[in-house]
């Protein structure tokens, strides 16, 4: 088993995973925008030894038709394409088989913001259970039908099959420590569990946040300084650990389709505490809560109700900066555009009235996907609860 630590081992890992396939690659997508893993599978496919299967989802907030563009591409290059179907409010699980010997579950999308600026995790396994899960549900989603697990499973974490019972169980079985990424816990169950648990002694510690008011004794949580927080990660007593996409909100758990693992790997678990830790900032924005009553449950739901309703000057802000960071791409758009114009024109390209019209249109259609997407990613948290 292996673990892929974002941004820092960037897409490498994933092309060397494709690149590697004999047989077959599946793939499942939410967002996409790499053009490097589009390539990577094309060639795959050209191979014509390797069969590529992608589901990509029937649509993301605000990226539909980029998702029918892939879907046209990907058919174009000889993938063999799956919509999922609309019976779950999203499909979100990020996923890849290859050979259906090696699965990798990703926290992250196949998306720049993702891989290049935001915290998330992959976990890479060849455990024969976990692959068989994942190739059976593969199946179910391409076909647009009921996942059904073969077997009671406590590993393979799929939403909404039996993500809240499993995640349930994880945060009970806690003896002493809870090590939690999460963009916002909101769920009221989850919420109850934890509140148990710190009552019991468990030290809780979130990067992220917690929806409302809901508090808790021996309970931390602080923002993620220095990049963006997109993984849903728990450790549990320094043993076991869960890496997904589902957040502790009832949505994940209840109606969109999410994928994660339970890993007790020592060394991954060991690189996941560590990162954790050196995300963990002391001096930062830490903020300690006060006990959380049993009333206190339906203020804090009032207060997920509050929150998805407004849209804060900071989050605001925020939208900005991933904005800035998300307009570095375009330069590799300008720059193609500008081969072909010098290409055609020569030295006179600068004089050239109708080569400046076209560049003039050219970046204003990468600016204007560019900020569709970096407003999307900005809002998802809010907009996906």
């Amino acid at each position: 088993m292996k673990l892929i630590i974002e941004p820092d081992a960037g897409v490498a890992p994933l092309l060397a995973g494709i690149k590697n396939a004999k047989k077959s690659v599946e793939i499942a997508i939410f967002r996409f925008d790499r053009r490097d893993v589009e390539m990577a599978l094309k060639a795959a496919a050209a191979a014509k030894r390797v069969g590529v299967t992608a589901v990509i989802a029937f649509a993301n907030r605000g990226g539909e038709q980029n998702l029918r563009r892939l879907e046209l591409r990907f058919l174009d290059a000889g993938i063999i394409v799956a919509r999922s179907a609309n019976d779950l409010t999203r499909y979100h699980g990020k996923y890849i088989l290859i050979d259906r010997r090696v699965l990798y579950v990703l926290s992250f999308n196949f998306t720049h913001m993702d891989i290049g600026h935001s915290r998330g995790f992959a976990v890479v396994t060849t455990n024969a259970n976990c692959v068989r899960e994942a190739a059976r549900l593969f199946e179910a989603d391409c076909t647009r039908t009921t996942y059904v697990p073969a077997k009671r499973t406590d590993t393979f974490v799929v939403s909404p099959t039996n993500s809240r019972r499993v995640l349930g169980a994880f945060l009970r079985g806690a003896k002493a420590e809870l090590l939690i990424y999460d963009p916002k816990i909101s769920d009221t169950e989850m919420l109850r569990i934890l509140h148990e648990r710190a009552k019991a002694g468990v030290e809780v510690k979130v990067i992220g946040s917690i929806a409302g008011r809901a508090g808790f004794a021996g309970f931390s949580v602080q923002k993620l300084a220095g990049r963006r927080l997109h993984t849903r990660t728990i450790i549990r007593d320094r043993h076991q650990a869960f890496v997904g996409s589902q957040s502790l909100r009832s949505a994940e758990l209840d109606s969109r389709r999410e994928v994660g693992l339970i890993v007790r790997d020592v060394q991954v678990v060991r690189k996941l505490i560590e990162t954790f830790e050196s995300d963990w900032t002391p001096t930062g924005a830490t903020k300690a809560f006060a006990p959380l009553k049993d009333t206190d449950i339906p203020e804090a739901q009032a207060a997920v109700a509050r929150d998805k309703a407004a849209v804060s000057d900071k989050e605001a802000e925020k939208a900005v900066q991933i904005l800035t960071k998300e307009l570095d791409p375009l330069a590799v758009s300008v720059k193609k555009a500008v081969r072909v114009a010098v290409a055609k024109v020569g030295q006179d390209v600068l004089s050239d009235k109708d080569v400046k019209d076209t560049m003039k249109k050219v970046v204003k259609k990468a600016v204007k996907d560019a900020v569709r997407e970096a407003v999307h990613d900005a809002h998802v948290a809010k907009a996906e609860s």
